[in-house]
């Protein structure tokens, strides 16, 4: 016996649409995917070629001189340990923080947790300012120390809000009447229930806190004194402040050559400075929609 499978015939008035949803994507991605192609063919590029302006999509006289110019310093490999320490060590302390504090507040049975979420919620619409932060740091002896880049943005308020959502939608309150009902206590329930069920929203604030924690410089620049301890991203604006103070005595020919150069590091540093991220996202790629759309639904 054959079974006979009919296709619905699209209006003309559907296909017009797909099209120019077809269209409209297509621009998009073509937007969003040309800077990435230029600053990646820039980078490869000879000096001359990219402070001329001749590189459009592929690279002109291949070379690597911003790569080896960048990596002749020997800051570059000591701050890409200190951002690598910077992000792996802030983003544990920050993620395991973020899910201790939110699960709670997703609980029903926990007393005051309105209170405690507006509380919460109230710090991140106000903050006492630069100057009263910097008091409370040194007052807590963290100045010119790698935990004055980790402990005072370890907590993000709209992470907390997000996490707290998800453990709402997805942690029902039978499950955990359930855990207790077994003599469950609530670190085994969080270690057994909760998190292998939340590894979708633990994902999205592993790339969330990742990425803010390597991209993060300005916390270095107040707090650190130190260069041995400073993130790469405070050594690359250092190299490029280095390359654009030229020398008015110095000869002409140098100093064009050395203007030349600057343009170059420019991309080879936004390169160096975003491959580990490029790295880690597919990863947690598969994660990352699924947490994102039920967390981002407040309850």
């Amino acid at each position: 016996m054959t079974t006979v499978t009919h296709k619905i015939k699209e209006s003309s008035g559907d296909r017009t649409f797909m099209i120019v949803v077809y269209a409209i994507l297509a621009v998009v991605l073509i937007v969003v995917l040309y800077p990435l192609i230029y600053i990646l063919s820039s980078s490869f590029s000879s000096p001359s070629a990219v402070s001329a302006g001749r590189v459009w999509l592929w690279p002109v006289d291949f070379s690597l001189r911003g790569y080896e110019t960048l990596f002749k310093n020997p800051q570059v490999l000591t701050g890409y340990g200190n951002s690598l320490f910077y992000t792996a060590s802030g983003t544990i302390i920050s993620v395991t923080l973020t899910v201790m504090m939110a699960y709670p507040l997703s609980r029903r049975s926990f007393f005051g947790r309105n209170a405690i979420m507006m509380i919460v919620t109230f710090t991140m619409l106000f903050s006492g300012g630069l100057i009263p932060t910097y008091m409370v740091v040194r007052e807590l002896g963290m100045i010119d120390t790698r935990w004055a880049l980790i402990i005072p943005n370890a907590v993000w308020v709209w992470q907390v809000i997000i996490a707290r959502s998800f453990f709402q939608s997805s942690i029902p309150d039978e499950l955990v009447e359930a855990s207790e009902i077994d003599g469950c206590s609530d670190l085994r329930f969080m270690g057994s229930v909760v998190i292998p069920l939340s590894k979708p929203i633990i994902a999205v604030l592993v790339l969330m806190y990742a990425v803010g924690q390597w991209n993060a410089y300005f916390d270095a620049l107040i707090y650190l004194k130190t260069a041995d301890k400073y993130p790469l991203q405070l050594i690359l604006r250092s190299i490029i402040i280095q390359n654009n103070s030229g020398n008015s005595v110095m000869d002409a020919m140098k100093q064009v050559e050395r203007q030349q150069l600057s343009e170059l590091l420019k991309y080879s540093l936004i390169v160096v400075a975003t491959l580990p991220v490029l790295i880690i996202y597919p990863f947690v790629q598969r994660h990352f929609v699924q947490g994102m759309l039920v967390g981002s639904v407040k309850g």
